[in-house]
């Protein structure tokens, strides 16, 4: 006989972010949060703020990957949150069943979570409105999921096709969520702060009346370019 797995694995002890540094990325956008990481970090598109105007959130991650159709270790992390926190959940993809409702937001928020974040769907959209707690999510679906695991809190997962590991930075915005790994923090707020340099002069330029880039122009001019009458 196969011995079944335990109902819950939790990871006792979580490394977060050093709070000075976490500062760093407060306010912080996707966009160049992306940019300073060579394009990568953002979660699946579909991963969108349930209310735009609370789409604004920072800090680190606890994970909890929950079975398909199942809840029971994201209701199990409500123990483990830690002011500050954003749960980022994953239910393997599974869509046909919510995750989360207004009852399991609010005990979250209770606990000190700033959002929770899940490429699955949630449900009770005027209770969670009321909740107010951040939520990013994949859509929404009035199937209830059980609570009989298995599931795991603290450990890696995959949400939205991106790996996370608890402590890693979590920002979100209107144009969705991007995971900065907790090893890269250092190199990529260094980074972010020349990609806003950038921009800023970049914008700046725009404003001024650009309309062709430097680079483009130069390379129009260049003899890398084939035309054809």
């Amino acid at each position: 006989m196969i011995e079944g797995p335990p109902i819950l694995t939790i990871r006792r002890s979580l490394t977060r972010v050093d709070a000075d540094l976490l500062s760093g990325f407060q306010d912080a956008m996707t966009v160049h949060l992306v940019d300073a990481m060579d394009g990568r970090g953002a979660l699946d598109r579909a991963v969108k703020p349930h209310n735009p105007a609370r789409a604004s959130i920072c800090g680190p991650a606890l994970t909890a990957f929950c079975y398909p159709a199942d809840n029971l270790a994201l209701l199990a992390a409500c123990a483990q949150v830690q002011p500050g926190d954003i749960v980022v959940c994953t239910t393997d993809g599974h869509l046909q069943a919510a995750v989360t409702g207004d009852l399991l937001l609010g005990m979250l928020k209770n606990a000190g979570a700033a959002a929770l974040v899940t490429d699955a769907t949630i449900r009770d959209q005027s209770g969670i409105e009321a909740v107010g707690l951040p939520i990013f999510h994949a859509g929404v679906t009035p199937n209830s999921p059980a609570s009989v695991g298995p599931g795991s809190i603290g450990l890696p997962i995959t949400c939205g096709g991106v790996r996370i590991d608890s402590g890693d930075i979590v920002v979100g915005d209107r144009d969705g969520v991007v995971i900065v790994p907790h090893a890269q923090a250092a190199a990529t707020l260094a980074r972010l702060q020349r990609v806003r340099a950038a921009e800023v002069k970049l914008e700046a330029a725009v404003k001024a009346g650009l309309k062709v880039p430097d680079h483009i122009a130069e390379l129009l001019a260049s003899d890398r370019i084939g035309w054809v009458d």
